[in-house]
């Protein structure tokens, strides 16, 4: 039988610990993701360093670095629609980036392990963990700063009403005009009415 010609107590034991390092180094990026209650959190950065991990190592125990090249890519490849999936898109507000980053990284940390690299895959966990907690503070600091100090921040609502067979071509340029001017816009808002229906932006 090839399952026990194929067996290699050494190969086993380099499996085992690629597979140990990915998946506590996968838990400690992921505890730090739960611990801010993202959609992606400890079981699926755990999760993905595993599998990366996993397939890493099978490609070079098949193939060698070659193997193990080509496997990257198509992990690479999987890992962004999985993180796609984490994306949520509220109006006009994206949340889920940095998370979807996250995963990302939690994949090529299991990469580092699955190749036999555990010291790199130390060092970007580290990095992805200073990533996600000590530029938190810099991030708050940056987005409080007034370019100008003598300007001020000012919200405006505009509202515009509008018949319901319409109000898709009214709204499409309303947020138009509005980025023509320059207006960012925070959040679009359709109150239906009796006969018509006002849009907020």
């Amino acid at each position: 039988m090839n399952a026990i010609a194929n067996f290699d107590g050494a190969e086993i034991l380099n499996t085992f610990v690629s597979l140990l390092v990915a998946f506590v180094l996968g838990t400690a990026i992921g505890a730090e993701r739960q611990y801010r209650q993202r959609s992606a959190g400890l079981r699926i950065n755990a999760l993905v360093a595993l599998g990366a991990s996993a397939f890493v190592d099978l490609g070079m125990r098949l193939m060698g670095n070659q193997g193990a090249t080509q496997v990257l890519a198509y992990v690479a490849s999987g890992v962004g629609f999985l993180g796609a999936g984490v994306i949520i898109k509220e109006g006009m507000n994206i949340r889920g980036l940095s998370t979807a980053a996250t995963v990302w990284c939690s994949a090529v940390t299991g990469g580092f392990a699955g190749a036999d690299r555990p010291a790199e895959a130390l060092l970007l966990a580290g990095f992805v963990l200073a990533g996600n907690t000590l530029l938190r503070p810099l991030v708050r600091l940056i987005e409080r700063s007034p370019i100008d100090e003598t300007a001020t921040e000012a919200i405006y609502d505009v509202r515009v009403t509008a018949c319901g067979a319409r109000r898709d071509a009214i709204r499409d340029t309303l947020i138009e005009r509005l980025e023509a001017a320059s207006y960012p816009i925070q959040d679009i808002a359709e109150n239906e009415r009796e006969d018509d229906v006002e849009i907020v932006a």
